[in-house]
């Protein structure tokens, strides 16, 4: 306690925060305690959370080093605590309102000079540098019809009706369209992207350029051979043509990248990287990139033994990523703390995520599912797979 009084107090070494002493010195004596109390409570906490999430830094390298020689993990390689909770006192009302126009009065007296900041790209963006970059503009069908084909596509890859809309009804809240980008509501059209993820299974711009990558050349040549089923000459044979060719520029700019996942992250942040998200939203392409990434963990999962997968599962390893949500699902990761699985600020940005273990987690993402399967996006795509799968029910 002393060494925080004395941080408090006002050292010469500079140590102390000149704010804070100076609204100390505002402060009568009963009220000056209260606040020193407050802040060294807050300093000691600060500690223990920093001490905390090194300690579970170092656990993730030890598992690293042990996935490389491929030695078995136990629940020891697992830090077993949740976070530290502040239990320490707070200031009243009237203190803590004092204290917070304090600073803002004292951050108007020293504006920072304005930082730049680049905002996260928009749909308008990725469609922008679509066109600038390869020419390509998507074709944008109804949600019925967008949803129709992602169903087909899934059936046809041995993904389930429950498994695919449960990620939707957890990714979008059941609401989703496929031009949603997270953050912006996709009925009021409100808010503020808080990342570049789009469509039904919220694909990054990374996740785009990686499937790309990887699948482009299969998506051309299906392009190629829907157009050359379309009717010559027709319009929808032009559109197919030219939409063939526009991908494969993009297929070849992508896999012109190292394929490192580092490598797509920092090129997805580039005009012409983020081009290739625009696919999303195109009526062909996009039901098979978003239905190919939900496919791709269901191999993952396969190759690691886990032949059948629950939606949640599946959401577990689109959240958490594929080989850290299999991790997740092992005897030993089910127990620990979801601390172990996520970055710091990854932890406090999902707050589905804090406070549980592994098992905890998937039980909350299979309730939130569930809750949200009630919703009119949700349940028109139910109603798809059902006809689907029930041609002689759609009839009716």
């Amino acid at each position: 306690m002393a060494t925080a009084i004395g941080l408090l107090a006002g050292a010469p070494s500079g140590a102390a925060d000149p704010v804070r002493n100076a609204f100390r010195a505002t402060l009568a004596a009963a009220e000056l305690k209260a606040f020193d109390d407050y802040i060294s409570a807050q300093i000691f906490h600060d500690a223990a959370m920093d001490a905390y999430w090194s300690h579970v830094e170092k656990k993730r390298d030890i598992r690293r080093s042990k996935k490389r020689r491929n030695v078995p993990l136990g629940g020891d390689d697992y830090v077993q605590d949740q976070p530290p909770v502040y239990d320490g006192p707070s200031l009243d009302k009237s203190l803590a309102r004092r204290w917070w126009q304090f600073r803002e009065q004292q951050a108007e007296k020293k504006p920072e000079p304005p930082k730049e900041r680049e905002g996260l790209p928009t749909v308008a963006d990725f469609l922008a540098s679509a066109r600038e970059h390869y020419g390509f503009v998507p074709d944008r069908v109804p949600e019925s019809v967008f949803k129709e084909r992602y169903a087909r596509e899934a059936l046809a890859l041995g993904l389930t009706g429950d498994q695919v809309v449960r990620v939707y009804a957890l990714e979008t809240s059941g609401l989703g369209t496929a031009d949603m980008q997270a953050g912006i509501h996709p009925i009021t059209r409100k808010g503020e992207p808080i990342s570049t993820a789009i469509g039904y299974a919220q694909l990054l711009a990374a996740n785009s350029i990686n499937e790309l990558s990887k699948h482009g050349n299969e998506f051309v040549a299906r392009l190629r051979a829907l157009a050359k089923r379309s009717a010559p000459g027709s319009a929808r044979q032009l559109a197919l043509t030219a939409k063939a060719a526009a991908l494969a520029r993009m297929t070849r700019k992508a896999r012109s990248i190292p394929y490192q996942w580092s490598r797509h992250v920092a090129f997805s942040k580039t005009s012409v990287g983020r081009g290739i998200h625009a696919i999303n939203l195109d009526g062909d392409i996009g039901p098979w990139l978003q239905v190919m990434k939900l496919k791709g963990l269901k191999i993952t999962a396969s190759k690691a033994g886990y032949e059948k997968l629950t939606g949640a599962e599946i959401e577990l390893m689109n959240l958490a990523g594929p080989g850290t949500g299999l991790e997740m699902m092992t005897r030993s990761g089910r127990a620990a703390p979801t601390t172990n699985f996520f970055s710091r600020s990854a932890y406090y940005r999902n707050t589905i995520v804090r406070g549980k273990n592994s098992s905890e987690l998937l039980a909350a993402l299979d309730e939130r599912m569930v809750e949200n399967l009630k919703n009119a996006g949700a349940v028109e795509f139910l109603k798809i797979f059902s006809d689907l799968k029930n041609p002689q029910r759609a009839g009716r």
